[in-house]
């Protein structure tokens, strides 16, 4: 089959390699019609997510089930489904309490309870690193699903890849930021990121009847799309503390009511940025997240949703303590929430496939990783046809 290779950073290219088979009775194969690149997968393309040897890249897929293993009660071959990112058994404590991110049991080399840098991680993911089980991705033509009893999701009848490919992860991902800001409505809702994570966090947000919904990005094309698509209202990133201020103007001075970080630890950086990181052995940088913690009002929530793989010094905890903030990061329990985000979905009521701006081939993955990490042509989400 063809799929796409990470082989280090820099280099993802389509190869053929061995089809998947079962290995465990609980397992489907599936033949995937549809996946697309997620901004996650550009930290392990810029090496910032470590990666020794060659993996299947992508969590973002969906598909026709190839074939089943015996154990398997609630598919069957045939059955169209969209597949959830996290690797979850379905069985085991945190999978019982609604966090799959967490499961005991699918990432079996390197689970552990402290939440370490390169050990004791959580459950595993598709195509994410050895950290994350070395599970092979759906950036493929075909992919082995473990745990299928609990994952998959069958896609209604006339609805099209696109209308729900991005059930996987990112519109789970952006719901569950505006799920933890517990809003009731008439709020404030800032943005930081007008990516494809930024775009779904607005479309969730508006759910929920907020007053305002404002999005800060460095890049001018990006808001520009992201106000077409959503009219929300849009700020400009020059520097951190301009934003900060303009985001209090728009809100009586006090601040927003949520702040979502949805960029995480590799925002756009200047050299004294980078320099920073050096000094204090960090990679990336809180940037963003040190202006959440600013533009929020006091009591208010911060919801993190980019990635932020290592510790930081210099943390703002007083901050954090003076204003009386509440703050959730992680990843998105996409099993517990995502049958409520279908109905939404196939009710009208959310819209997903709009903010794709480009669709590949798989053979063209090379190309898409490319323009997608440097932003060019305009690019927002990338869909690759495994098949074209």
């Amino acid at each position: 089959m063809k799929a796409a290779v990470f082989h280090a950073p820099g280099k993802i290219t389509c190869d053929t390699i061995e089809d998947p088979k079962i290995e465990d009775q609980s397992d489907i194969i599936l033949k995937v019609t549809s996946t697309a690149i997620c901004g996650s997968d550009l930290h392990m393309y810029s090496g910032g997510i470590p990666q020794a040897r060659p993996m299947v890249m992508g969590h973002e897929f969906m598909g026709i089930v190839e074939d089943v293993g015996s154990s398997i009660t609630n598919l069957k071959v045939g059955d169209r489904v969209v597949v959830p990112f996290p690797i979850a058994c379905g069985g085991c404590f945190f999978c019982d309490h609604d966090l799959p991110g967490g499961c005991e049991n699918s990432n079996p080399e390197n689970y552990g309870p402290e939440g370490g840098i390169l050990t004791e991680k959580g459950g595993g993911m598709f195509g994410y690193s050895d950290l994350y089980g070395g599970y092979n991705g759906g950036q493929a033509q075909y992919v082995r699903v473990p745990y299928a009893n609990n994952g998959p999701r069958k896609v209604p009848e006339g609805m099209k890849d696109e209308q729900v490919l991005f059930l996987t992860d990112i519109f789970p991902t952006g719901y569950t930021g505006v799920m933890w800001g517990e809003l009731k409505g008439g709020e404030t809702v800032a943005i930081f990121g007008a990516g494809p994570v930024g775009i779904m966090a607005v479309k969730s947000a508006a759910l929920f009847s907020p007053k305002k919904i404002i999005v800060v990005d460095t890049l001018q094309y990006r808001l520009d799309h992201i106000k077409k698509l959503t009219g929300c209202e849009t700020v400009l990133w020059k520097n951190a503390k301009d934003t900060v201020e303009e985001i209090r103007h728009m809100t009586d001075g006090r601040g927003a009511d949520l702040c979502i970080d949805a960029v995480g630890f590799e925002p756009e950086r200047d050299l004294i940025d980078r320099a920073k990181a050096t000094i204090n052995f960090e990679k990336g940088s809180i940037k963003v997240l040190e202006a959440c913690m600013s533009a929020v009002r006091r009591g208010g929530r911060i919801s993190i949703l980019g990635v932020y793989p290592v510790n930081y010094d210099n943390f703002k905890l007083g901050q954090i303590f003076d204003k009386g903030l509440t703050i959730k990061a992680g990843q998105a329990p996409v099993h517990a929430i995502i049958d409520k985000l279908m109905n939404h979905v196939v009710a009208g009521e959310v819209v997903l496939d709009d903010m794709i701006t480009h669709k590949l081939s798989l053979d063209e993955v090379s190309k898409g990783y490319e323009m997608f990490d440097k932003k060019q042509d305009g690019c927002v989400k990338v869909v690759l046809d495994p098949w074209k």
